[in-house]
């Protein structure tokens, strides 16, 4: 049997351009003479579709390193914002702190894959005022 066919120049060049955020589906289908029914056919190629979605992952994986790489500036942000001297903002900082993540897309996570208790490390003075503003 043969060997599937790989993905073409064109192919590939369309995918990486989609994803480079400067141009939008139509103009990068525009820049590379890519007809709608041509692309239609390629999205039923099982071969362009799962180099597509492996795209598509690389996206995620990118911005959820980024997410990561920022989260302790922006811990550090909020907890800066709770010794604000404007009420409403200090208590937002608070909730912020103290909220659950709302992320419905994230992958569950097993007891071992669970990232330690933040509060837990939380200064006593951080956490009383952190307390104070809730009660409020």
């Amino acid at each position: 049997m043969s060997e599937p066919k790989r993905l073409t120049r064109r192919q590939l060049a369309v995918i990486e351009d989609l994803f480079a955020g400067e141009m939008t589906e139509s103009e990068v289908l525009a820049t590379y003479n890519v007809s709608a029914a041509l692309y239609d056919r390629w999205l039923t190629d099982a071969r362009f579709c799962e180099c597509f979605e492996r795209r598509v992952a690389r996206a995620y994986r990118e911005a959820r390193l980024t997410l990561a790489r920022h989260a302790p500036k922006a811990a550090k942000t909020l907890i800066d914002l709770t010794k604000c001297q404007k009420e409403e903002t200090a208590r937002r900082a608070c909730l912020d702190i103290v909220a659950p993540p709302t992320t419905s897309d994230s992958p569950v996570r097993t007891p071992e894959q669970t990232e330690p208790d933040l509060a837990a490390e939380l200064p006593p003075e951080t956490a009383t005022r952190l307390l104070a503003a809730l009660a409020r």
